[in-house]
């Protein structure tokens, strides 16, 4: 069963408000210049920010639940944030015995069973506000927003909008955000002809919620009676690790490129190389390792739920490299759109 984080529904905060503050700007925003006329005092941009800013310093428990690919999971989350600083615990209900504490960009979780914490360092894709920040940012180029009226959700009113992709590399969503807060109480990922995928959903929510921050901290600090595991990422570029995409898939942008040298991951072979990409919504990750056909099996595309994976070999250029490599792409996209990342792998050298 995977994980699904928190950073998702905040993402798809932003989206929301983005497409509901661009459709303003071409109505209402227009209407108020024809009626004074001057401009409006705030831009798209003050809007966004002074909106996520109030989200962003709600204290919340919740219980979400995930559906996908016929699985159903459970999680307790208790999320604070001070503005700077977030902290979460997810606890899952379902499934192996798993606690997992985030602040900020700072990861560590709890496995009871085998008494094993593994400790990491996980950058928030495109995360609100950074996407804001970026200057070629073009999601609008890429989902259309509509409207869908307005719902309850675990005792909430929700207003619904529905993104969808103006082209066939990319799902559609559909959103139900809490209208006081702004909050994404409810997102469904939509295939191409509109079925839903996958949905994350808040069966009960507490908002501001008596959530202490000191305390979550405390929690993650505490790793007494565990064995502590902290993997390795090496920062890096995909140049330098001697890769490039020779024909980009539109929209999608290099987010990050980590490797992870011998004996971070017991199973895997040296130099494991996770290059991730990103459209403002959905990620792709391409795993790149050396081909040991010891562990690599049949190449192929498989789904569950809106995540895709394609495997595949890729033939060395040079003799020193006889075995080739194997190619992992991950990603909540289509599966063209991984083979469209695998076509254009290429090695330099």
């Amino acid at each position: 069963m995977k994980t699904v984080s928190l950073s998702r529904l905040l993402l798809a905060t932003a989206l929301l408000l983005m497409a509901l503050n661009g459709q303003a700007q071409t109505s209402g925003a227009s209407a108020e210049a024809a009626a004074t006329g001057v401009a409006p005092e705030r831009s798209i941009t003050d809007w966004l920010m002074r909106l996520h800013e109030a989200s962003r310093r709600r204290a919340y428990i919740g219980t979400l639940v995930v559906s996908s690919g016929g699985t159903m999971a459970s999680s307790r989350i208790w999320h604070v944030c001070d503005g700077e600083k977030q902290i979460e615990r997810v606890e899952a209900l379902s499934g192996t015995p798993r606690s997992t504490f985030r602040r900020n960009d700072e990861v560590i979780t709890f496995s009871p069973q085998s008494k094993v914490a593994v400790t990491e360092k996980r950058e928030s894709l495109g995360l609100f506000p950074h996407l804001l920040q970026s200057p070629d940012s073009a999601i609008d180029q890429f989902y259309s927003a509509r409207a869908q009226g307005s719902e309850r959700v675990a005792g909430f009113e929700a207003d619904v909008v529905q993104l969808a992709p103006k082209d066939k590399l990319r799902f559609g969503y559909r959103i139900w955000s809490e209208k006081k807060s702004g909050l994404v109480v409810k997102l469904q990922t939509l295939d191409l002809d509109g079925q839903v995928l996958e949905q994350v959903a808040f069966s009960e929510l507490q908002l501001d919620a008596p959530v202490s921050m000191d305390k979550l901290t405390q929690m993650m600090r505490n790793t007494e009676g565990y064995k502590l595991e902290k993997p390795e990422l090496v920062k890096t570029t995909a140049a330098a690790e001697g890769w490039q995409l020779k024909s980009p898939v539109p929209g999608f942008k290099p987010m990050s490129c980590y490797r992870r040298p011998a004996g971070s991951r017991p199973d895997a072979s040296d130099n494991l190389v996770q290059w991730v990409f990103s459209d403002g919504m959905a990620s792709v990750s391409l795993f790149i390792e050396p081909f040991d056909r010891r562990r690599h099996g049949a190449e192929g595309l498989m789904a569950m739920g809106a995540t895709h994976t394609l495997v595949r070999r890729v033939a060395a250029r040079n003799a020193a490299q006889d075995g080739g490599w194997w190619l992992t792409v991950v990603g909540e996209v289509p599966g063209p759109t991984l083979q469209a990342f695998a076509q254009g792998l290429e090695r330099k050298k």
